[in-house]
């Protein structure tokens, strides 16, 4: 096998390359005479990205016989030799001598003069694996621009690693007066793995997307989906899609499904293209329309009727945009603030005098009594039994470090009391007459 490449071809090489890194950490190709095919899976075996070439795209594309030649290399090794800036490059050539070749030579032909030759070792029993899925069974799939995709993943936080797609059909969701979340069929929601020690302390967020405003393409009918998937292999096709000026193309089914994505060339269905490339994305197999707290969640997963009647109380940005709905809480200190509200309210239910005593003893404090006459026998002060106070305090200092338990407010007031009562005081001196 010997291909040679150059120009923007050898630009969609280069980012083909980068894009199945960020995948898998192997490389197998696959030529036989009527297209080159690159694929890859990650270690946990759910991705599975291929892009395949026809021989237009190539400057040079030979092989030594009809039959299919397959060989597996490292990414690593491969991302190593295109370290060297594409802009700088005038040609690139592979050569494989036979099919049995231990090695795969590379090199690279530079503007300034200087050529570069790698070999890079063959994978002795390499994993090679095809997945043939035909992309048009899908139910639901939608096309959108890169840009606009990179910009709604904007309002999410870089951390995070799964992400959830709900779509609707756009004729069950109504538009209700003043509401955040009516018309809006397609709604795009973090993930976050309770069994994590930092779920708690994630930021979740949710998107309301009116198909309309942000997609060219959307096709959904009947029941409420959703799809939860990786989020780093969706930044790395959307790169790459990016760089090829090329639109996405999602097909999904449901959850357990797996989601497909595909670049979208146009009105055209690609025939016409030297190149076409394939995402493939394992999702949960837990549905996620199921667990959303009715309360504070609104959900697209239920009918109009409760919809609309849950749009009133979702919780939104306070400048909502006119087309794509944001909202977002971040677990942990609005739980805390929240709870901490509640329980001083409830505390000022039960005990209604608490503050005006407060004030009043606040404001004894700071006057000053009058002077005592001359010769006035001053009484000494009462002593008071401060044996348990320690133990009371030290107690209390225990339990400081959390306030999210509802007992750690529940007779604030009492405590308090006692220990006013408790201080030193000293009476007024009786009035004395001759």
């Amino acid at each position: 096998m010997e291909l040679a490449l150059s120009g923007n071809a050898l630009r969609s090489f280069n980012r083909s390359i980068t894009c199945l890194a960020r995948v898998g950490t192997e490389l197998v190709l696959q030529a036989s005479p009527s297209k080159l095919e690159l694929h890859t899976l990650n270690s946990s075996r759910t991705a599975y990205e291929t892009i395949s070439f026809k021989p237009d795209f190539f400057d040079v594309y030979s092989l030594s016989s009809s039959s299919i030649i397959q060989c597996s290399v490292l990414l690593k090794s491969v991302c190593s030799i295109l370290r060297t800036p594409v802009a700088s490059i005038d040609r690139l050539s592979a050569l494989l001598p036979s099919p049995d070749s231990p090695k795969l030579q590379w090199s690279l032909h530079c503007l300034n003069g200087v050529r570069k030759m790698y070999w890079i070792s063959c994978n002795v029993e390499p994993e090679i694996q095809q997945l043939s899925l035909d992309r048009w069974r899908f139910p639901s799939n939608l096309v959108v621009r890169p840009r606009d995709l990179a910009r709604l993943l904007a309002n999410f936080q870089s951390s995070l690693q799964e992400i959830t797609v709900i779509a609707t059909e756009p004729l069950c969701v109504l538009p209700d007066d003043g509401g955040d979340i009516g018309g809006k069929a397609v709604e795009l929601r973090s993930y976050i793995d309770p069994t994590k020690d930092n779920s708690d302390s994630a930021l979740h967020t949710q998107l309301w997307i009116d198909p309309a405003e942000e997609f060219l393409q959307y096709t959904h009918v009947g029941d409420p989906v959703d799809v939860t998937f990786g989020v780093k292999e969706l930044k790395a096709f959307l790169s790459f899609c990016e760089g090829c000026e090329v639109d996405i193309h999602l097909f999904f089914d449901k959850a357990g499904e797996p989601i497909l994505m595909a670049p979208r060339f146009g009105f055209d269905d690609g025939s016409n293209s030297d190149f076409d490339a394939t995402l493939v994305l394992a999702t949960m197999l837990v549905s996620q329309l199921h667990e959303v707290n009715t309360a504070d969640h609104p959900s697209v997963a239920q009918g109009p009727q409760s919809q609309r009647a849950k749009a009133a109380n979702a919780s939104t940005v306070e400048h909502p945009s006119d087309h794509t709905k944001i909202w977002s809480d971040l677990s942990g200190s609005a739980a805390r603030s929240s709870e901490s509200t509640r329980e001083r309210q409830a505390q000022m239910e039960r005990n209604p005098s608490f503050s005006m005593q407060n004030g009043i003893q606040r404001t004894n404090a700071m006057n000053v009594s009058p002077p005592a006459q001359q010769n006035a026998p001053i009484q000494q002060p009462m002593e008071t039994d401060h044996a348990n106070e320690p133990q009371d305090r030290a107690a209390a200092n225990v339990n400081s470090y959390s306030q999210h338990h509802l007992s750690n407010w529940v007779g604030a007031g009492d405590n308090e009391e006692e220990e006013d009562e408790d201080e030193m005081y000293v009476q007024s001196t009786p009035h004395y007459d001759d």
